[in-house]
């Protein structure tokens, strides 16, 4: 199983260019993916951005434009942040995380996450889109993630959500509720353990956040950080930073992260930090599973 994780910032480059066809194609020669968790991507935020909306001006519908691009694979979105419009006869401003995969998708579950009021910090909403595939690993959650920037006590209230859901999971998988019937909502609640969690936690390597979702678990297998699986005792690689100085004037490092249950710590053959690409502010990572 071959996974890549990317705060894409919705397909704009360290060239102010915002190309999705550009993400595509640097994604299939990082790797013969079989699921990409994206954030920042967007919807309705094709306004200027002296109408409100991003620089450079992404497309219409950017999940819509993932799925053209990636006509073999199923393109899931979840949303965060919510908007009107700031112009009339306009769609709303939806701005979110994505899961694009070809493997078989058994549930899709949207999970909001805390937003505990800290009015000296700007913020917005944020989310966890999570997928239960079938792999040849086997069955596995993954989920894409994207935590606050600026506000350290939404974010680690963010990371304790997230360790809450994965016991929920858990506990699911040792008491399934078998399903009422074979077209009815109320489906087999069975989960599988195993996890895999990424995204952009916007908490650099060692700092609260990352360490809170290091920390052990109660009646759960803990998250390994699997990079550091992969590269013990390395320099830790940076994912942002490294061209984009403008958005990152302190420099490199690292705050995006995949993130493994420990039963599937044996199974990492690889992870890595792609360290040219320049199609976005952050650099896309890729996990191998055997």
């Amino acid at each position: 199983m071959k996974l890549i994780d990317w705060n894409m910032q919705w397909g704009c480059g360290v060239d102010g260019r915002v190309d999705l066809g550009r993400i595509v194609k640097e994604a299939r020669a990082l790797c013969d993916f079989d699921v990409l968790c994206l954030q920042e991507v967007t919807r309705g935020f094709d306004e200027k951005p002296a109408d409100g909306g991003l620089k450079e001006s992404p497309s219409a519908d950017q999940f819509a434009e993932l799925a053209t691009l990636l006509p073999e694979m199923s393109v899931l979105d979840a949303i965060g942040s919510d908007l009107p419009s700031l112009t009339a006869s306009r769609h709303r401003r939806q701005f979110g995380n994505a899961i694009v995969t070809r493997l078989l998708v058994r549930q899709v579950l949207r999970h909001s996450l805390p937003w505990p009021a800290d009015p000296a910090k700007p913020s917005m909403l944020r989310v966890a889109l999570e997928a239960v595939l079938e792999a040849d690993v086997g069955p596995v959650r993954v989920i894409s993630t994207h935590l606050e920037f600026y506000s350290e006590r939404q974010r680690v209230a963010q990371v304790m959500r997230l360790r809450e859901l994965h016991q929920e999971a858990c506990d699911h998988a040792r008491s399934p509720a078998r399903g009422e019937k074979p077209d009815s909502p109320f489906a087999d609640t069975a989960r599988p353990v195993s996890a895999i969690l990424c995204g952009d936690f916007n908490s650099a390597f060692e700092d609260t956040a990352y360490c809170r979702m290091l920390d052990p678990i109660a009646d759960a297998p803990a998250f390994v950080d699997a990079w550091s699986c992969a590269h013990a005792g390395e320099p830790r690689a940076a994912t942002v930073g490294l061209y984009d100085h403008e958005q990152w004037p302190d420099g490199p490092f690292a705050c995006d992260f995949i993130f493994v249950t420990q039963d599937l710590t044996a199974r990492i053959a690889s992870c890595d930090v792609d360290p040219h690409s320049r199609s976005s502010d952050h650099r896309p990572m890729w996990l191998e599973l055997r």
